[in-house]
């Protein structure tokens, strides 16, 4: 065996690879990445007040490529960066995540109604934890439909 063969690795992609084979049914709507949410509520908000991506990233000390990357779901940027484009567009770190929220909850609805969460009638039962542990005294289960088990405060 040669050095060469040894060094190959599998690459997992991320995100589904396009194919070009015509699918039989169409594939339900993935579940969206937080990441991908917030990169959409902070790129939406910038184009809402007409500014551009080196004024942002000047303005909140982040380097414009890397908020590029962000705005486009590509890295998941840390709370102290969410923090500094938020303050940067005018918002508070709160008024993104609850944004972003918003938009989950709005899609989880959309996939609920196409029925692409299964036959239990759109349906799941999330394990609900707070900083101490689990909910309740055993645990308590709390149904996640397009509102259940999602808690915004601002």
């Amino acid at each position: 065996m040669s050095i060469r063969t040894t060094n190959q690795a599998d690459v997992i992609p991320l995100r589904p690879l396009p194919t070009a084979a015509v699918p039989v049914a169409p594939a339900p709507p993935r579940e969206p990445l937080w990441r991908d949410l917030v990169g959409e509520v902070l790129r939406r908000e910038r184009r809402a007040q007409g500014r551009t991506l080196k004024d942002v990233s000047g303005a909140s000390r982040i380097s414009m490529a890397y908020l590029s990357e962000v705005e486009r779901g590509r890295k998941e940027a840390s709370s102290e960066v969410l923090a500094a484009a938020a303050q940067a567009l005018g918002l508070s770190l709160a008024d993104v995540l609850a944004l972003a929220g918003e938009r989950l909850v709005s899609l989880a609805a959309i996939r609920s109604r196409s029925g692409s969460l299964g036959a239990a009638g759109g349906h799941r039962s999330v394990r609900s934890t707070g900083p101490s542990g689990p909910a309740g005294s055993a645990g308590a289960m709390r149904p996640s439909g397009p509102m259940g088990g999602v808690l915004l405060a601002a």
